[in-house]
């Protein structure tokens, strides 16, 4: 992982800075999307009933934390941003880890499934691999991470104060595939429209028992 003099660390910090900055916006922007065909295709993959281990990779403000454990599920939170960390513990009632995705200190063989829904594509293209293997490491033989990206064509960059990488689905095979992870399937978002109209390029993969 990058050390806190790493230029990369300085992407991350930027980025942090502006979701903590605009934390209470992006709770009343988000709180309200509905993200349940993400929900449900990893619990899916998992093919375990409750309760199973996840970790909400990038969990921000705990929307997604509280409905899985709402639904009966061991949920534990992880965002770089403080401000996020907190709202999510008070609205989720949940262990939320306060980690920068190039710092990760994460428990291993723990969580049958990690949701990382837009968070890995803030994670700088030279900093994936490590952040993967991470990711990797922390679920159980035969777990499954959900991920869901902006599409794009791998271009990588800022917009505004965040930092992004703008996947296509051949690239981040690459990624998945190099850090040891299996396919199991994907789709784009929002379901039923056109693919010009889908901007989110969402993926299942599984940590071979």
């Amino acid at each position: 992982m990058a050390n806190a003099d790493d230029p990369l660390r300085a992407l991350s910090r930027t980025t942090l800075a502006h979701y903590d900055q605009n934390a209470e916006g992006f709770w009343e922007g988000t709180r309200d999307h509905d993200v349940s065909q993400n929900i449900a295709a990893l619990l899916d993959a998992i093919g375990q009933p409750a309760p199973c281990t996840i970790l909400d990779f990038g969990c921000g403000p705990g929307r997604d934390l509280k409905a899985f454990r709402d639904a009966g599920h061991i949920a534990v939170g992880l965002d770089g941003a403080r401000h996020f960390v907190d709202m999510a513990r008070a609205h989720s009632g949940c262990e939320v880890l306060h980690q920068d995705f190039l710092a990760l200190d994460l428990p291993s063989a723990r969580f049958d499934g990690v949701f990382a829904n837009a968070s890995l594509f803030h994670v700088p293209s030279q900093a994936l691999p490590d952040v993967l293997r991470a990711l990797y490491a922390t679920l159980k033989p035969g777990g499954v991470l959900f991920s869901s990206n902006p599409r794009g064509d791998n271009r990588e960059g800022w917009s505004g104060e965040r930092y992004g990488v703008w996947h296509d689905l051949a690239g981040w095979t690459r990624y998945m595939e190099t850090a040891g992870f299996v396919a199991l399937s994907h789709y784009y978002r929002p379901d039923g429209l056109p693919r010009a109209q889908q901007p989110w390029l969402a993926s299942l993969w599984r940590r071979p028992s």
